[in-house]
């Protein structure tokens, strides 16, 4: 699933225009950004939290010529899924007939 896939998911389920709904999916991921940019962990109960780690400096090699090259320390962003949401996935697939995307196409039966 796209952003844009996502923005047509909740003008349809919401009943609100394309516009409408982007401007709302825009203001969710840039709440996510600024407060991991922050060092804030974000929670949503039934479905996961994201927070940041950190890594440590490293040498690294350059895969074209060989050459060893320092990596800096950085952060990054890190998705822990719910038990709930991993128990959903793990068990729709036996359950629950998977719809096909708007891009797949559908096979004749």
């Amino acid at each position: 699933m796209t952003k844009a896939d996502l923005i047509e998911e909740v003008s349809r389920v919401v009943e609100m225009t394309r516009k409408e709904s982007e401007v709302i999916v825009e203001a969710i991921f840039d709440s996510i950004v600024r407060s991991l940019r922050s060092g804030d962990k974000i929670e949503i109960r039934g479905f996961g939290s994201f927070r940041t780690r950190q890594r440590q400096p490293r040498i690294g090699r350059n895969p074209k010529t060989g050459a060893r090259v320092e990596v800096p320390a950085k952060k990054i962003p890190y998705f822990k899924p719910s038990k709930e949401l991993k128990d959903v996935v793990n068990n729709s697939a036996a359950s629950v007939p998977a719809q096909p995307g708007p891009h797949e196409q559908v096979p004749n039966a």
